[in-house]
């Protein structure tokens, strides 16, 4: 699979953004959007590319009410998307893993499906992780006014 779609579509991605060493994001399977940190996975039995946005650490007293929150935007915005909210277990960090076929990518789609993700990402940082308190409660509330399609 990696000879087929994946190393040309890296290549590609790093042409249309303009990052001049494709070979760096190829050895290390990871890419900076938009301030985020993303990885670009796959596996060779599996014609799915994996892109894992990390979007940032969930204070310890907000752990509850943000694991609710990740499960209504899974069941409500990205049921629809082959994208799940979810805690990564090694860094605690909040992580977005979005799905995409590799043979329906080029560098120009996978460029413009990493900047929608990283508008998500900016929600997400501003409104649930980084929020105050106050704003924080607002979201959390669960009036589902927060949820954006």
């Amino acid at each position: 699979m990696d000879i087929d779609y994946y190393t040309p579509l890296i290549e590609d991605l790093c042409t249309t953004v303009g990052l001049p060493d494709a070979g760096h994001v190829l050895d290390t399977r990871s890419i900076e959007v938009e301030g985020f940190d993303v990885r670009l996975d796959h596996f060779d039995n599996d014609t799915g590319l994996y892109i894992v946005f990390e979007f940032g650490t969930v204070a310890p007293e907000r752990v509850l009410g943000v694991y609710r929150l990740m499960l209504e935007a899974n069941l409500l915005v990205y049921a629809q998307d082959q994208a799940q909210l979810g805690v990564d277990s090694d860094t605690g960090s909040s992580v977005l893993v979005v799905r995409a076929e590799l043979s329906q990518l080029n560098g120009e789609t996978l460029a413009d499906l990493l900047a929608h993700y990283a508008e998500h990402g900016r929600y997400w940082q501003q409104n649930i992780l980084q929020a105050t308190d106050e704003q924080y409660q607002a979201v959390a509330s669960g009036a589902f006014m927060w949820i954006r399609a």
